[in-house]
């Protein structure tokens, strides 16, 4: 990737509602340059989607876990992020190596709704789980570094 293109990443990632104008100030290209470039950063995939960053407490789900899920039975169809995808609570799923198959990470406002939706995770998907809750977050979201930097 181009280093005025992965400048314009960085900077939509820190802010995805930043103008184009802006942008152009900060990159040194003129506007209609900027949207150009967001336009086929977008085309190609490197910018998915612009998205708001919601406070998990404030908007009444202050208690986090991460969930790592394994199949009861090891030969089933390996179909869980399928059977999972309609639960909102879990907010990302991801595919993991070692003795658990994935972890999610769900939100819930508190212990109980955590418990009912264990109950409804092992039945969707036929797992078994084991629980980390969460008891704070430094900081989360990061972006991934620039390959351009050390």
């Amino acid at each position: 990737m181009e280093r005025l293109d992965r400048r314009l990443v960085d900077l939509l990632a820190t802010d995805g509602r930043m103008s184009f104008t802006d942008l152009g100030k900060a990159t040194g290209l003129s506007t209609s340059a900027v949207h150009q470039r967001v336009r086929r950063l977008e085309e190609r995939g490197v910018i998915r989607g612009y998205h708001a960053v919601i406070d998990p407490e404030a908007a009444g789900l202050p208690l986090t876990a991460l969930i790592s899920v394994s199949p009861l039975d090891p030969a089933a169809p390996d179909d869980v992020p399928e059977r999972l995808a309609h639960i909102t609570e879990i907010e990302a799923c991801f595919s993991v190596a070692g003795d658990e198959s994935y972890v999610l990470k769900v939100r819930v406002p508190k212990p109980g709704a955590l418990e009912d939706l264990l109950a409804r995770i092992r039945a969707a998907a036929n797992v078994r789980t084991r629980t980390t809750v969460v008891l704070s977050t430094p900081w989360e979201g990061r972006q991934p570094p620039s390959p351009d930097t050390d």
